[in-house]
């Protein structure tokens, strides 16, 4: 199924991360990332290697993504953070909010309670065969793009990051093409306005999250517990990662790439080495492009994000 209305991203987490100080994308700065922030060191960090063979198959609700499909509030505010490049998206004011404006927010899947956005990154690398933070069956696309949604029973992101259930964060794969994409282009064709550390841009015009992620198949996701993958690498985050790609140009990932970094060199490679899993499970969704699990499916319910919770019981028919 192709969903064209609704999608999900991440900014307030990324402005709390650019300035946490003395961290660095390097593989001896990131051994030192627990040294000032010990939840770094902790069992249920992400990013991790997701492995479709490997994956649960369960079954659990769709992604509902609503509100994607209308113009986000102006204006809206790239930042180039020296880690990241983050897209701001303002707030409604009280008064809006009493007529009825709401920023997008999701449910379902794995959430017990709605996800309001609070804004978007990405993580890139400085060649084709690298960039993504997750992989997905041992293969690191290009780019990876968050979408970072905030539990709303808690007042702000701050408070979000000391709960397990605090944060969602929807996880986009990139892979290159060999023209433009137009997905994109309201947020690539600006990035040279923000090459330096700190610089920031607000966008001529606003968009919606659908034009973005138009086309994407949002039906199969893998799921899982982990963490923010920057410093402070709170376990706060539900992570639901899509197997379908959106499309990207060389061109488009050069722009990325001409950035730079908070120590004035190139911005690239801004991803984290994988985690272990300790143990997690990491879930796939059943839909009814999977023939084969369809007398096997589990609900999510039954099972436990760390351990095996199976019954006889468990088991039901798969009904799409």
């Amino acid at each position: 199924m192709k969903y064209f209305g609704i999608i999900a991203v991440f900014t307030l987490v990324v402005i709390n991360v650019s300035v946490a100080a003395g961290w660095g994308y390097r593989a001896s700065d990131q051994r030192r990332w627990a040294v000032l922030h010990p939840a770094c060191g902790g069992r249920q960090q992400s990013p991790i290697a997701i492995s479709a063979r490997q994956a649960i198959p369960i079954s659990i609700p769709a992604i509902e993504l609503i509100g994607y499909q209308n113009p986000l509030p102006g204006p809206l505010t790239i930042t180039n953070t020296g880690h990241s490049v983050a897209l701001t998206i303002p707030k409604y004011t009280s008064e809006e909010e009493k007529k009825g404006f709401r920023l997008p927010y999701i449910f379902g899947g794995p959430l017990d309670n709605e996800y309001e956005i609070d804004g978007l990154h990405f993580h890139w690398g400085d060649k084709n065969n690298r960039g993504s933070e997750h992989t997905l069956n041992d293969m690191r696309l290009p780019l990876e793009m968050h979408i970072i949604h905030r539990n709303k029973k808690y007042r702000n992101t701050a408070e979000a990051m000391q709960h397990p259930d605090g944060l969602c964060v929807l996880a986009f794969f990139y892979q290159v093409v060999e023209f433009d994409a137009k997905l994109l282009s309201p947020i690539v064709k600006n990035l040279t306005a923000i090459e330096n550390f700190n610089s920031t841009l607000q966008l001529p015009h606003t968009f919606s999250l659908s034009s973005i992620l138009s086309g994407l198949d949002t039906e199969r996701f893998y799921t899982y517990k982990g963490s923010l993958t920057t410093p402070p690498c709170a376990e706060a985050v539900t992570w639901v990662i899509f197997s379908d790609y959106l499309p990207i140009s060389v061109f488009q990932m050069d722009n990325f790439r001409g950035l730079l970094s908070n120590l004035n060199l190139p911005l690239v490679d801004n991803f984290r080495q994988l985690q272990p899993l300790f143990g997690r499970r990491v879930f796939v969704r059943i839909t009814s492009k999977n023939p084969k699990f369809k007398k096997t499916k589990l609900h999510y319910s039954k099972w436990d994000w760390v351990g095996h919770k199976k019954s006889e019981n468990d088991v039901i028919d798969f009904d799409e």
